[in-house]
Formats: C-alpha cells, sequence, structure tokens
C-alpha cells in the first residue's frame, strides 16, 4: 500500500488580491510537482502527536483517519512538504496546525534534529516505507501536543491511543506505506518498545 501524504492547496496562504499573481514562491503547480517528483527526491517532515503525563511518559498516541479517493479507510501520521525557504521548525508547526487545528498547542522540540529518517521509494522492498508517486526523505519527530485537536484538511478525525494499541499489529496494518514501523520506531525513541 502507497502512501498518500496530501499535497497542500495553494491558496492555504491568504489569497492576494483578484487577478495578483500567487506571490507564494514554496508552491508548486501540479504540472511542476509531477515533474519534479520523477527526478527529485523531496523533503518532507512526519509528526507523531502524543500526550504525556507529569513526568513527560507518553502515555496517548494521535493517529489521523483518512478516505482515500477509493473510498478506503486508512490511518496516518501527520506529515507534509517542506517548502523553499521554508525551516523544519515552521514546516513542522504548520503541517501540526493543519492536521490537527490552531488549538492543538504543540510543543516543538528544542532541537530539529528527528527521531529518525525514513527514506519513501516508488518501488516496495527497498526500505520498510514506500509512495508510489515519488522518491521522498521525511523526518520524523514525536510532538506532544497539549491543547484541542479539531483535524482539518482530509483528516476525518484524530484517534487517541494507548502507546501498545498505537503498535498493534491491527493498527499497522491499516497505516499506509510503512508508517506503523515509522510508528514503532516512534514509540522506541521514546523508551516504549525495546
Amino acid at each position: 500500500m502507497s502512501v498518500r501524504t496530501p499535497d497542500p492547496d495553494p491558496d492555504w496562504t491568504p489569497k492576494p488580491p483578484a487577478g495578483a499573481p500567487n506571490t507564494n514562491p514554496g508552491w508548486l503547480k501540479d504540472v511542476e510537482l509531477a515533474e519534479i517528483r520523477r527526478r527529485l527526491p523531496i523533503l518532507y517532515i512526519e509528526a507523531v502527536p502524543v500526550r504525556v503525563d507529569g513526568l513527560g511518559q507518553v502515555v496517548e498516541v494521535g493517529v489521523l483517519l483518512r478516505a482515500r479517493s477509493t473510498g478506503e479507510m486508512t490511518r496516518t501520521l501527520v506529515s507534509g512538504r517542506v517548502l523553499y525557504g521554508e525551516t523544519l521548525r515552521d514546516a513542522l508547526f504548520r503541517h501540526l496546525e493543519k492536521d490537527l487545528g490552531p488549538m492543538a498547542f504543540p510543543q516543538l522540540p528544542v532541537s530539529p534534529v528527528p527521531f529518525t529518517v525514513a527514506e519513501y521509494f516508488p518501488l516496495p522492498g527497498i526500505t520498510a516505507y514506500t509512495d508510489d508517486r515519488q522518491h521522498a526523505v521525511s523526518l520524523a519527530y514525536v510532538v506532544p501536543v497539549t491543547g484541542t485537536c479539531d483535524p482539518r484538511q482530509d483528516a476525518l478525525e484524530l484517534t487517541w491511543m494507548t502507546p501498545t494499541e498505537a503498535v498493534s499489529p491491527g493498527v499497522s496494518a491499516e497505516m499506509e506505506g510503512g508508517r506503523g514501523a515509522l510508528l514503532r520506531a516512534a514509540m522506541a525513541s521514546v523508551g516504549l518498545l525495546y
């Protein structure tokens, strides 16, 4: 099963006045993006939203539920492209807000060092991660959120699970493109899997 990372709407940023060109150079037209995806790896961020207790231990993991264009329901994580001229921190915050809503209040990591780097390939078997559209490199983070999450964009809901539930074979089977393995790596990075 391949990853279906949603492509952001080029008009997500405030619209320019009628007739004025889009001044955001970070957005690509669909034709440009398709051409670039055939030639170059694309940089993404992925985030595993978590809730932590007073000692900083992960007690819940947030997993998004999405409907594919085929009608199939899949589970996934917060993810998206890093735009030209955008810092990793800004990209992480933008995608967390886009997928979880403005009241999620994510606690971004002090360091931009991810817990892992996931390489997605269009052909299965090269790594645990696949995306039939492209070769993508994804920097993955575990991000505590303290506010109210109200999924936006194409996410239908955010399901909070215990770490054990989140890494179960049933949930992993519902995740796209190897993201079940990525979620297991996230839990291992915070000391919950050995």
